[in-house]
């Protein structure tokens, strides 16, 4: 059976000289891996993280891997491609789904919140230091365990106000929440350590220590 699938780019396997294994997001699948025919020296511009990209999918009766092709860029993104601050972001935010959602999972509206999200990247012009730590924050609910206070303390520590604070405020007002980039180290890891104990996995990302240098 072939059908057409919108899907966010969270990575990418290589699989022998002329193929991948394109681990995606979607709406219709949820968490779903595809073989993807990519020849030497292809393209590989549609596959960059969070790349939010229309394909026609086909299924496979013998396999639980779906083959994909015939790709088409949903969103240019030229605000998040064209800035090596936000591309940095969508390496870790593209990660920490990677590893959060198991393959095959599909959560209620966590796709369309995850478009929402990326658009509202691509949007900002500035103040967008915090945005990761506001995602990790918003993820949590998507995921369906919104962090209150009695739930989230003992992860928090000393950082509990501003924890409370990227919880509480609006988006803008989040955005503006003045730290130091190692404040938002900190806080970026008491968001995952929260996500790992209610999701019961371990997340060991190794796209936060760029992030970490960058936004130092």
């Amino acid at each position: 059976m072939t059908f057409g699938c919108e899907m966010i780019v969270l990575s990418y396997t290589k699989y022998g000289e002329s193929a991948i294994i394109l681990h995606t997001l979607t709406r219709e699948l949820g968490r779903r891996s595809y073989m993807v025919r990519v020849g030497k020296g292809g393209s590989m511009a549609h596959f960059q993280p969070m790349n939010i990209l229309e394909a026609e999918v086909t299924e496979n009766p013998k396999s639980n891997l779906f083959s994909a092709r015939k790709f088409s860029t949903r969103y240019p993104l030229n605000g998040i491609r064209n800035n090596i601050y936000k591309n940095t972001m969508t390496m870790f935010l593209s990660e920490v789904l990677y590893r959060i959602i198991k393959e095959g999972a599909q959560e209620e509206g966590l796709y369309e919140w995850a478009v929402k999200q990326i658009l509202a990247l691509d949007a900002l012009q500035n103040d967008y230091s915090n945005f990761h730590l506001r995602f990790l924050a918003e993820l949590a609910s998507a995921l369906g365990f919104t962090p209150d206070f009695d739930d989230i303390a003992p992860f928090a520590g000393e950082r509990m106000e501003l924890v409370e604070a990227l919880l509480q405020t609006t988006f803008s007002e989040a955005m503006l929440l003045p730290m130091t980039g190692e404040i938002r180290n900190e806080i970026a890891e008491i968001f995952l350590k929260y996500i790992e104990y209610h999701t019961e996995t371990s997340v060991n990302i190794k796209s936060l220590k760029v992030l970490r240098e960058l936004f130092a």
